[in-house]
C-alpha cells in the first residue's frame, strides 16, 4: 500500500521541512541531498546588544550523507547561512490510501532486499556484483576470510600481479556497505597514490583523497590554520614517507583521545598498508629495529578498528623483523621476538603464488609464462683488472681495521663500491670520488659508531625519492669514510687505478651496455625499422638511469619518444601518463623502452609488457 501514489514513501503532511536549528540524529536537507546530523556547535562568538537580530548565535552543523552514491561523506556547513537548509521532523506511518501496483511493489521490494545486507551472513556478498572488475574466483578468499573476523586484522601476501589492490577495495567495498567501515586511511608509496585513488574511484566508486603537502596548503589556504587534513574526507591516501615526518605526524596525533590510549569505539575504522614490507623493521640482531617508517604505524594502528596489510614479499630473511611485522598486523596473536605459531599465522594470512593459480578452470593459462633467458657478456681486460683492483683494496681496508666500528665502516663502504661498479661506472665514480675526498680527512670529524650505523639503515630502507636516496647514501659513505684509517701507499696506489678506470669507463659504453644495446636493436628494430615490442629495464640508481639514458639516445633509441624514464621524486601525473602510454596499445603509443629505476616501479603491469 501506498500514500500519495509512491510505493515505499513516508513522506506525509505531519513529515514538512522545518527551519529550526537540527538535533544529531536527525535528517536534514542540504544543498538537494539528504544527510544525517552528527554534530552540533554554536558559536563562541559575543552578540550585540545593539543589534540582536542581526548579532544572532550561528551554527556548524556536521553532517554524514546518506545518498548511495555518497554514503558516509561529510559536510559542515553554518546552519543559519545555508540557503535552502532544512530538517525534517520526525513522524509516524503515512496513512494508505492506495495500492501499488504489484510490479512496483516488487521493485521497491528487490531495492530494499539488495540494498540490505545482514552483518550475520557471510555468505551474501554485495562487493563483486557493485564493482566494475572481472572478478577472478581466488580474489574473493580475502573478503570471504575478512567477514568471518570480529575484527579484520588480515595480511595478504599474494605474489606479484594477482591483483593485491582489488582484493583490498573488495574487502573494503564490503565492509562499507555491512556498515561495518566508514572512514578508511590507505598508506601507500607515493609513486602509486593516483594509482589507487583512479582503481577506487573507476573500479568500486569509491572517492579518495590524497593528502600530501600539496593538499595540506591547499587546505591550510582554503579552510584556515586550524584545518587538520586527516579529518577533512571520510576516505585518504597518503604516502608512508610523508606520514612519518614529524607535522603529518603530530597532526594525526591530534585527532586521537587526549589520553594517546585507544578507545572503544576506535577513532578509524580501516587501515590498508601496500607495500607493507616497507614498514618492517629492519631485523639485524636479536631485536628489529624500529625506522621512522614502523614507529608511525605502530602509533596509529592501534586506533584503528581494522587493519589490512599488502605486501608479495612478507618475509626478509629477518625472523625477528616479520614478527615485528605480524605484531603490526595483530597485536593480540603476534609478538615481536616470538616466533609465530603456524595456526595463528593461517589465520591472519593469505598467501598464493602464481604457479599454484596459472590454469584457470577450462585448462586455459591465467598468466602468460614467464620466460628467464641471461645476456652472456664478456669483459674487457680492463673491467677484470678493476674488478680485481677493487677486491684486493677490500681485503687490504678490512685486514687493517683497528676496531670492531672501522670494521663495520670498511664493510659497509667497500661492499657500496662493488654494487655500484656491478650497476654502472658512473655509479661507481660518484661513490669512489666521494670515498676518496672523505678518507682524505680521516680522523679529524670522526662521526660516533651509534651514527653511523642508523645513517646505514637508514640507507636500507624504501626510498621514495631518488635524488634524496642518493644524497643520504653519499653522505653515510662520507661518515664511514672518516671513520677509516689514512690509506696505505699500496692502497693509494689502487685508488688510483680504480679512480682512472671509472673515469674513463663512464666516458662510454662498458660490456654490459653494449650487449644491452645490441639486444635492444635486434629486438625492437629489426631491419632498422621499429616493430611493436616494448622492453622494461629497471635500474637500481638513478645515476646509472640518466648515464644508460644518453647512452641508449647515442645508439639511437631515443628518437620520436621512444625512450622514456620513470623515477622516484617525479611528478605523479607524469609517472601515471608515462606509465599508461606504456601499457596502451603499442600502435597508440610510441614509446618502446621504458627506463624505471626501484623506487618508481611499483604499479607498472608487467603482464603486459615485454621485458
Amino acid at each position: 500500500m501506498r500514500e500519495g501514489g509512491c510505493g515505499g514513501s513516508i513522506m506525509t503532511a505531519q513529515d514538512q521541512p522545518v527551519t529550526s536549528l537540527p538535533e544529531p540524529g536527525q535528517l536534514v536537507s542540504v544543498r538537494q541531498r539528504h544527510f544525517v546530523v552528527l554534530d552540533v556547535q554554536k558559536s563562541t562568538l559575543p552578540t550585540d546588544p545593539l543589534q540582536p537580530a542581526q548579532s544572532a548565535p550561528q551554527h556548524v552543523v556536521s553532517l554524514s550523507s546518506v545518498e548511495d552514491d555518497a554514503l558516509g561523506e561529510e559536510l559542515r556547513v553554518v546552519w543559519e547561512l545555508e540557503p535552502g537548509a532544512h530538517a525534517y521532523e520526525k513522524a509516524a506511518l503515512p496513512q494508505p490510501t492506495d495500492f501499488d501496483d504489484p510490479a512496483r511493489l516488487d521493485a521497491f521490494l528487490d531495492a530494499v532486499r539488495w540494498g540490505a545486507i545482514s552483518s550475520a551472513d557471510d555468505k551474501a556478498l554485495q562487493a563483486p556484483f557493485r564493482s566494475g572488475i572481472e572478478i577472478e574466483e581466488y580474489q574473493l578468499d580475502p573478503v570471504v576470510r575478512a567477514l568471518r573476523m570480529p575484527r579484520v586484522n588480515l595480511l595478504v601476501a599474494d605474489d606479484v600481479g594477482l591483483g593485491k589492490t582489488i582484493e583490498a577495495g573488495l574487502v573494503a567495498q564490503e565492509l562499507i556497505l555491512r556498515h561495518r567501515v566508514r572512514s578508511i586511511l590507505v598508506i601507500c608509496p607515493s609513486s602509486i597514490q593516483i594509482q589507487w585513488r583512479n582503481q577506487m574511484r573507476d573500479k568500486f566508486g569509491l572517492e579518495f583523497r590524497i593528502v600530501a603537502s600539496e593538499r595540506l596548503r591547499d587546505l591550510l589556504r582554503r579552510r584556515g590554520l586550524h584545518v587538520n587534513p586527516w579529518t577533512h574526507f571520510p576516505r585518504l591516501i597518503t604516502s608512508i614517507d610523508f606520514l612519518k615526518r614529524e607535522r603529518p605526524l603530530r597532526l594525526f596525533r591530534e585527532t586521537l583521545p587526549a589520553e594517546g590510549e585507544p578507545v572503544f569505539p576506535r577513532r578509524y575504522d580501516l587501515m590498508i598498508v601496500d607495500e607493507a614490507h616497507n614498514v618492517a623493521p629492519s631485523g639485524r640482531g636479536r631485536y628489529a629495529t624500529d625506522s621512522l617508517r614502523t614507529l608511525a604505524i605502530r602509533t596509529l594502528a592501534p586506533h584503528f578498528e581494522h587493519k589490512l596489510f599488502l605486501t608479495a614479499t612478507p618475509h626478509n630473511g629477518y625472523p625477528e623483523s616479520f614478527s615485528a611485522l605480524l605484531e603490526l598486523v595483530d597485536s593480540q596473536r603476534f609478538a615481536r621476538g616470538v616466533r609465530p605459531n603456524r595456526l595463528q599465522l593461517e589465520a591472519v594470512m593469505v598467501r598464493r603464488m602464481k604457479e599454484e593459480l596459472e590454469l584457470k578452470w577450462d585448462g586455459s593459462r591465467r598468466f602468460a609464462k614467464r620466460v628467464v633467458d641471461c645476456l652472456d657478456v664478456d669483459y674487457t681486460e680492463a673491467e677484470r683488472s678493476a674488478h680485481k683492483a677493487l677486491h684486493e683494496y677490500t681485503n687490504q681496508r678490512l685486514k687493517n681495521a683497528t676496531s670492531p666500528g672501522e670494521a663495520f665502516a670498511a664493510e659497509f663502504v667497500l661492499k657500496l663500491l662493488k654494487k655500484r661498479m656491478f650497476s654502472s661506472p658512473e655509479a661507481f665514480a660518484t661513490t669512489l670520488a666521494k670515498h676518496e675526498r672523505s678518507i682524505a680527512g680521516a680522523g679529524k670529524t670522526r662521526p660516533a659508531e651509534n651514527v653511523l650505523r642508523r645513517q646505514v639503515e637508514d640507507i636500507e630502507e624504501e626510498y621514495a625519492d631518488d635524488e634524496e636516496y642518493e644524497e643520504a647514501t653519499l653522505e653515510a659513505v662520507d661518515s664511514a669514510s672518516r671513520v677509516l684509517h689514512e690509506p696505505s701507499p699500496q692502497e693509494k696506489t689502487l685508488l688510483r687505478d680504480l679512480k682512472e678506470y671509472a673515469r674513463e669507463a663512464s666516458m662510454r659504453p662498458d660490456s654490459k651496455a653494449k650487449r644491452l644495446i645490441d639486444w635492444l636493436t635486434t629486438t625492437l628494430k629489426p631491419n632498422g625499422q621499429w616493430n611493436n615490442e616494448r622492453v622494461l629495464i629497471f635500474t637500481e640508481y638513478r645515476t646509472t638511469q640518466k648515464w644508460l639514458h644518453g647512452l641508449l639516445a647515442a645508439a639511437g633509441l631515443a628518437q620520436g619518444d621512444r625512450l622514456m624514464t620513470i623515477y622516484g621524486g617525479m611528478k605523479s601525473e607524469d609517472r601515471e601518463r608515462i606509465k599508461a602510454a606504456f601499457q596502451h596499445n603499442p600502435a597508440a603509443a610510441p614509446i618502446r623502452i621504458l627506463l624505471a629505476t626501484d623506487a618508481a616501479s611499483e604499479g607498472i603491469d608487467l603482464q603486459r609488457n615485454c621485458c
